[in-house]
């Protein structure tokens, strides 16, 4: 099973790693493809990222200032593994700081990172620092945005790494934004979908800052179960979530609390 996950905006690359995890760091699969875009994004002025991403001035600046700084070879001192770079919701559900360096090893193989700008990432590649969501309509050689630039290049190698694992199931824990460029016709694989839901206002809603931590928290479940079946996901109960079985499919899996 593959479990994937989007990427999140902000970026912690303050927080020291462990020696052990930064000795394990790894390269992403799409680097020369990252290298690609940095160059179309190196191209464009302050008030350019800005219109393109519907960012602020400062916020602009800082990442043209990213751009200028990413280099094509990735080391310890310029970058950090992927899943404790990002610093959003859902990598809070997922608090990957604490888990073993085992259970690093383990998401290793299993879990699936989905990038803008890297395409796929797992959690100890190395990630420099950068912003570029793929929903932003990056004109490049390929096409219009990112979708285009990518095509069938995620779906194309989440069907290698499963037939690697001879295993035929993704878990899919991303955004819709970024589901859209990894589940594709092309993708060889039964999917299920996780939905997290929240008691308000008189039924039963989806929470946007919930069901991010959810998705972190259900990764994090994952890894430290060994999660390889999708029954194993029924057990799923962290911080007030279970199973709605009457709400549920099998490839669409609901899971609520009532605060």
């Amino acid at each position: 099973m593959l479990f994937l996950l989007s990427p999140a905006k902000t970026l912690d690359f303050e927080t020291p790693v462990r020696a052990p995890v930064l000795k394990k760091a790894t390269e992403p699969a799409f680097g020369p493809q990252a290298a690609e875009l940095i160059q179309v994004l190196r191209r464009k002025t302050p008030w350019q990222v800005a219109a393109l991403m519907e960012l602020s001035e400062p916020l602009a600046a800082l990442n043209v200032a990213r751009y200028a700084a990413w280099q094509p070879e990735a080391t310890a001192a310029n970058s950090k593994p992927a899943v404790l770079a990002f610093n959003g919701d859902v990598y809070e559900g997922l608090d990957a700081r604490t888990l073993k360096t085992a259970d690093l090893g383990w998401a290793q193989q299993h879990l699936v990172i989905l990038s803008g700008l890297y395409g796929a990432l797992r959690p100890l590649d190395r990630l420099q620092p950068y912003r570029l969501e793929m929903g932003t309509a990056l004109a490049t050689s390929r096409g219009k945005d990112l979708y285009a630039y990518w095509g069938d290049t995620v779906a194309a190698y989440l069907n290698q790494r499963l037939a690697e694992a001879k295993a035929s199931v993704v878990v899919n824990l991303a955004s819709v934004e970024y589901a859209r460029a990894a589940l594709r016709r092309s993708l060889a694989a039964r999917v299920i979908d996780c939905q997290f839901e929240d008691w308000k206002g008189g039924g039963y809603k989806v929470i946007s800052f919930f069901a991010k931590r959810a998705r972190g928290l259900m990764a994090r479940h994952a890894i430290e179960q060994r999660v390889r079946r999708p029954e194993q996901l029924h057990d799923f109960n962290a911080e007030g979530y279970a199973l709605a079985e009457d709400a549920s499919t099998p490839d669409r899996l609901v899971f609520r609390r009532r605060g």
